[in-house]
């Protein structure tokens, strides 16, 4: 593996399980919105992507549909979702002797960032991070592509070939294929092998394990 200085982390998915708080959200949003979903299994396709895009492609809501859609969502999330959410084990020690190694850690999430913020403050995780980019509460910024580009023009002393972005859906591997930057696919959050397949990481890997073992081989066992 190539010697990279700054790896980018996804959140939901990547760092920590948050089914519970997105889905029962989404799910609140839909019954605003006039519509019933009682198996929020059916939901976990709204971890990950933006949530305009979500509301349009599964429920065909238009721009205004869908705003109105999110405010009843971050509603709900701002006052309980948030915090019902799981860290995935083993990420705070990978995440401690990345940094202790000499590693950069970036958050790069779709999430809003006042959200990740408060998430990451919670599960205590703030402290690994010199940055934390999000979308913005508008809309704006929320594509994946956008959200690494925004990141890379923080960091212009560096090359793209020093970043590496990991996450658990196809949005993250071509959010970097888009700005020239290598992936790793992780298929333990939302994303199936066949999605990470199809967008062609640089690297996959199944558990945070894995991760841990590709991005610092024998530093840690």
């Amino acid at each position: 593996m190539k010697n990279y200085k700054i790896i980018l982390f996804d959140l939901d998915g990547t760092l920590s399980d948050p089914k519970e708080g997105i889905t029962k959200s989404v799910q609140y949003a839909l019954e605003k919105m006039g519509m019933v979903e009682p198996d929020i299994d059916k939901l976990e396709w709204f971890i990950g992507p933006p949530l305009q895009v979500s509301f349009a492609e599964y429920y065909g809501f238009d721009e205004r549909e869908s705003k109105r859609a999110i405010d009843f969502y971050r509603g709900r999330f701002k006052e309980k979702g948030m915090f019902e959410n799981v860290l995935y084990p083993n990420i705070s020690l990978l995440l401690a002797k990345l940094k202790e190694n000499g590693y950069f850690l970036v958050v790069a999430t779709s999430k809003p960032t006042v959200f990740a913020e408060q998430i990451l403050k919670y599960f205590n995780l703030e402290q690994y991070f010199q940055l934390i980019v999000g979308s913005n509460l508008d809309g704006t910024r929320s594509s994946k592509t956008e959200i690494i580009q925004y990141i890379l023009d923080k960091y212009t002393d560096y090359e793209p070939s020093d970043f590496i972005m990991i996450g658990d859906r196809k949005h993250d591997i071509m959010g970097a294929k888009n700005t020239g930057i290598d992936s790793i696919g992780v298929t333990y959050g939302y994303g199936s092998l066949e999605e990470i397949s199809e967008a062609e990481p640089t690297y996959t890997v199944n558990s945070v394990d894995q991760l841990k073992e590709m991005l610092l081989g024998s530093v840690v066992k």
